[in-house]
C-alpha cells in the first residue's frame, strides 16, 4: 500500500483528486490537513469531511490547518469554486468530526508514522507545510515523495502575460520555504504547474464517460453537479466548456510519477509588494542547485482512462 497525506483547500477540483485517491487501488490516505485559499478553512474542513461521509471513507483524520497566509492576509477568495467550494454539489450531512491536533501537528505525525514510505500531496496553498517544516526541517528526509500542485512554467502564452497561479500567490512567502527546504535534497518534489496540468481538461463528453461507467450513484451526482459548475466557471473565463484537471493530474501524479515527465530546475519565488508578487520563476540552467522536478509532459488520453475507470468503478461499488 502506498501511504498518502493530502493537504487541500478543498474546491471542486481538490474534491475530485481526493475521490480519486480513494479510488486508487493500493493508496491508502491516512490523513488530511485543511486549508483556507479556494474558500475559507471552515468551509474546507466541512467539504472534506462530507466527502468521506460519501464515500464511506470515515476513519481518515481531517485536520484544521491555516486560515490565513504566514504574511498578510489570503485575497479575496476565489468565485471559480462557488460559494461552499463545490459548485452546485451538496454533501451529505454528517456526524464525523476534525482531530484534537493542527495540520502542522498531523504533517509531522504522519510522516513519523510512515518514515521513508509516506507520499505528501499539496493541492493548496503551502502554508500548512511550510509551518510543518519549520517545526520539523528534517521533514524532506521522512517523505518518499511530494507532489505539489502550484506554479506557472514555460507557457508561451502565460509567460506573455506573467501572473501568479493562484496557490502559489495566496501564500508566496510558503511556496518559497517549502522550495528552500527541499533545496539540494534526493527527493526533490514533483511541481505541476498551469502549463502543465491545462493540458488535461475534462469535457462533457468524458464525463458522460465517467457516468456511463458508475451508473446512477450519490457519488456521481455529486460529482456532476460540481463539475456542471467547473465548466461554466471556466466557459465565463473564456476557456470554452471545458474544466482543467489540476489537483487530479497532481494526485495521479503522487500515486504514479511516471504519469509525466519531469525536468529539474531551481524555482524562485517572487515576494515583493508588487503586482509580481507569486509569480514562479524556474531557473533550468543547471548552475544552481535544484529544488523542484517540474513536470513538463503529460499524456492526457492515458490520464482520463484511468480517471475515469478509477473513479467509475469506485462509485459503482458504493453504490452495490
Amino acid at each position: 500500500m502506498t501511504a498518502v497525506f493530502v493537504d487541500a483547500d478543498t474546491g471542486i477540483d481538490d474534491a475530485m483528486a481526493l475521490v480519486y485517491l480513494l479510488a486508487s487501488p493500493g493508496v491508502d490516505v491516512v490523513g488530511i490537513a485543511s486549508t483556507g485559499g479556494n474558500i475559507r478553512v471552515e468551509q474546507v474542513c466541512a467539504n472534506n469531511l462530507g466527502l468521506l461521509e460519501l464515500c464511506r471513507a470515515t476513519s481518515i483524520p481531517v485536520s484544521r490547518g491555516a486560515d490565513e497566509p504566514l504574511r498578510g492576509r489570503w485575497p479575496r477568495e476565489s468565485k471559480f469554486h462557488g460559494p461552499k467550494g463545490l459548485g452546485y454539489a451538496e454533501l451529505p450531512g454528517t456526524r464525523l468530526r476534525l482531530t484534537g491536533h493542527d495540520a502542522t501537528a498531523a504533517w509531522i505525525g504522519a510522516a513519523r508514522a510512515h518514515p521513508g514510505t509516506l507520499v505528501g500531496l499539496v493541492t493548496g496553498p503551502l502554508t500548512n507545510l511550510a509551518l510543518a517544516l519549520r517545526a520539523e526541517p528534517e521533514l524532506p528526509t521522512l517523505l518518499k515523495r511530494l507532489v505539489i500542485m502550484g506554479g506557472v512554467f514555460g507557457d508561451p502564452d502565460i509567460e506573455a502575460n506573467p501572473m501568479a497561479e493562484w496557490n502559489i500567490r495566496v501564500d508566496p512567502d510558503a511556496a518559497s520555504e517549502v522550495f528552500a527546504g527541499w533545496a539540494g535534497r534526493r527527493q526533490l518534489p514533483i511541481v505541476c504547474g498551469l502549463d502543465l496540468t491545462r493540458r488535461v481538461a475534462m469535457t462533457p463528453g468524458i464525463l458522460a464517460r465517467l457516468a456511463a461507467e458508475a451508473g446512477p450513484s450519490p457519488l456521481l451526482g455529486v460529482l456532476q453537479d460540481a463539475m456542471r459548475f467547473y465548466f461554466e466557471s471556466h466557459a465565463e473565463r473564456g476557456h470554452g466548456y471545458v474544466a482543467f484537471m489540476h489537483d487530479p493530474l497532481a494526485a495521479a501524479v503522487a500515486v504514479d510519477p511516471g504519469l509525466v515527465a519531469t525536468r529539474a530546475a531551481t524555482v524562485d519565488v517572487e515576494l515583493a509588494d508588487s503586482p509580481a508578487r507569486g509569480i514562479t520563476i524556474a531557473d533550468r540552467s543547471g548552475g544552481r542547485e535544484p529544488n523542484a522536478l517540474l513536470g513538463v509532459d503529460v499524456d492526457p488520453a492515458a490520464f482520463f482512462d484511468r480517471f475515469v475507470d478509477r473513479v467509475g468503478s469506485f462509485a459503482r461499488r458504493l453504490n452495490a
